[in-house]
């Protein structure tokens, strides 16, 4: 089960328009540098993991794992979205701290 407080930035993450989803967009904005953290879905593909983790080594850009594709595609008003791209600094730190077992500020 996905932390309510990561979807509840990734919701607000999107509200802000600062986050670029599904496989190619995510990838163009990785490439352009815009990306400072990768979200994918447990249940997306093996062949959509693997590509998405080599992009975001070779570009410096954490990745987490987390939630199914209902869940993440719900938390930004979408449908079958496996991979989101959070382009806000301040937010991808936030979920990444909260992924792992910090506190949210507030």
């Amino acid at each position: 089960m996905i932390n309510k407080k990561i979807l509840g930035l990734i919701g607000l993450s999107a509200k802000a328009g600062k986050i670029s989803f599904g496989s190619d967009s995510v990838e163009d904005q990785i490439k352009k540098k815009k990306v400072k953290l990768v979200i994918m879905a447990e249940d997306s593909s093996e062949r959509t993991k693997d590509k998405f983790k080599k992009l975001t080594e070779k570009n410096n850009i954490p990745c987490i794992i987390i939630g199914e594709i209902e869940e993440l595609s719900k938390a930004i008003g979408k449908s079958n979205k496996a991979i989101i791209g959070i382009k806000d600094l301040n937010l991808s730190k936030e979920i990444q701290k909260i992924n792992n077992g910090g506190e949210v500020i507030g």
